[in-house]
């Protein structure tokens, strides 16, 4: 991070950055348990993951607060502002990651409540996918910290490989709901979970956005692949 005039502003805005860090820890650990509560019907840790998401909105509107505080005390231009927004942005992406767990506690509670076969199917094999969501998001935060925008754009690719974890499991699930039309219900909750899964990672592309936003001056949201490589690769900031 660039240093300032104001000593005390490079405080502030080193305590947020951290703030968000310790954001993401959370929703991390939030992904986990989700998944640990899923894999072994476990309605102690789908209770513990709802508990913690009131947290996490809690965390989300102290940062936005503290960045509107900062903003409106410090005037802060260009880079500083743009980071400053971004860090606003990647909050809500975090806090909406931390919705996707919720839903899937939520989904686990409701099929252990109603006993609907899940046992027959492959749960377990969203593992990968899980684990996927996971680190992603640790990379993302690891890279915000940075402003890493080679490292940013390396998250936008292997956002894909979430996306086709999501699409071999859906066509895993429509194999087993043609050979037992009694999974259909469960492979629906199911793949609700996987769906939730899948959102995250997208979330975490979100955030890399933001970190080339930060250093580039470029909204690259929406923006095809091979845009957003010129972009980084553009020596202009």
């Amino acid at each position: 991070m660039e240093k300032h005039v104001s000593s005390q502003f490079d405080a502030e805005l080193a305590e947020i950055s951290s703030k968000l860090s310790e954001l993401g820890s959370l929703v991390e650990q939030q992904i986990i348990d989700a998944f640990v509560a899923l894999v072994n019907f476990d309605t102690i840790i789908a209770d513990r993951v709802l508990t913690h998401e009131k947290l996490v909105n809690r965390m989300e509107m102290e940062i936005d607060h503290e960045i509107s505080s900062i903003i409106a005390r410090r005037q802060p231009t260009a880079r500083d502002l743009r980071l400053l927004i971004a860090i606003s942005k990647s909050t809500a992406n975090l806090e909406r990651a931390g919705d996707e767990t919720e839903r899937i506690a939520r989904m686990v509670k409701k099929i252990i409540s109603h006993d609907n076969n899940l046992r027959t199917l492959p749960a377990s094999e969203l593992r990968l996918a899980a684990d996927l969501a996971s680190r992603l998001l640790r990379k993302t935060l690891n890279a915000f910290t940075l402003l890493d925008i080679q490292v940013a754009l390396s998250i936008m690719s292997e956002d894909d490989l979430i996306d086709a974890e999501f699409d071999g499991f859906v066509r895993k699930l429509i194999t087993y709901m043609m050979e037992d039309p009694r999974t259909i219900s469960a492979s629906l909750d199911l793949l609700f979970v996987a769906k939730a899964i899948e959102r995250i990672g997208d979330h975490a592309k979100n955030i890399a956005e933001c970190i080339i936003y930060v250093v580039k001056g470029e909204d690259v949201r929406h923006t095809a692949r091979a845009e957003v490589e010129l972009v980084v690769k553009n020596p202009r900031r």
